[in-house]
């Protein structure tokens, strides 16, 4: 439950002159004990992560651990997390007997027979009964990334009484990749042999010359999604200006 309302259209409307260091403070700040962070630790995780830790490093980071990710990846989960420090790396699974049901029933590759069953099994309803313990959740989704994202703000109010927090909203690859240099930040292994985003194994490949960024997630397929940036709705807009009666955007 929201412990208080904000201002969104005036605190997205100063965000878009912050940098993204500021909001990710003013987020851990504003919503301590009551905030928490997904991260796939894929190629440009890295940005948002060492924000994180220079916020506040006991901030829970929710993993999708779906069973099917590179091992690469989860080296990679492991060298980040020691490196900046980051004290509450979570792993969520999937519940296991339901898990094995739908193995089962789609001969051990669901990823391939049903990808979007297999995507609300292993991502969404674990991701779902997570953040029910929160009021606030962060994530590194970037406006250019697809079509869907094109449209997201900073803070948006979900339903199920969450605050949904992308201090990298309007952030570019190019800018990621100067980010990272600037700061030292190693890349995912795979990054460097063509694969520009990174999911589970099943449903990736290497991208092509020309191809954007995440085109090589569900190749041939239309999916473009995973669902745990689609499953919950954005609440209508708040009247525009209006002033909750206090935090509105305290300290930024």
């Amino acid at each position: 439950m929201l412990t208080h309302k904000l201002a969104l259209e005036k605190l997205n409307r100063e965000f878009e002159n912050k940098t993204q260091q500021e909001i990710v403070d003013w987020a851990a700040k504003e919503f301590a004990g009551r905030i928490a962070i997904t991260s796939s630790f894929g190629p440009e995780s890295g940005v948002l992560l060492h924000m994180l830790s220079r916020a506040d490093k006991t901030v829970p980071v929710l993993f999708l651990e779906t069973g099917y990710h590179f091992p690469e990846t989860l080296a990679y989960r492991d060298k980040l997390a020691g490196l900046f420090g980051l004290k509450n790396v979570i792993d969520l699974r999937a519940d296991s007997a339901r898990k094995a049901e739908i193995v089962a029933k789609h001969e051990g590759v669901p990823y391939d027979r049903d990808p979007d069953l297999c995507c609300q099994i292993n991502k969404v309803e674990p991701l779902d009964e997570a953040i029910k313990g929160y009021e606030a959740w962060m994530s590194g989704i970037r406006r250019h990334q697809t079509d869907y994202r094109k449209s997201i703000r900073f803070v948006e109010e979900y339903e199920g009484e969450i605050y949904k927090i992308s201090p990298l909203a309007n952030f570019t690859s190019r800018d990621a990749w100067w980010y990272l240099n600037e700061h030292n930040i190693p890349q995912h292994p795979l990054y460097e042999r063509g694969y520009l985003s990174i999911g589970c194994w099943p449903c990736t490949r290497a991208a092509q010359p020309g191809d954007d960024e995440r085109a090589g997630r569900w190749a041939g397929k239309t999916k473009t999604e995973c669902g745990i940036h689609t499953f919950k709705e954005v609440k209508e807009k708040e009247e525009k200006d209006k002033e909750p009666p206090q935090h509105v955007a305290d300290g930024i």
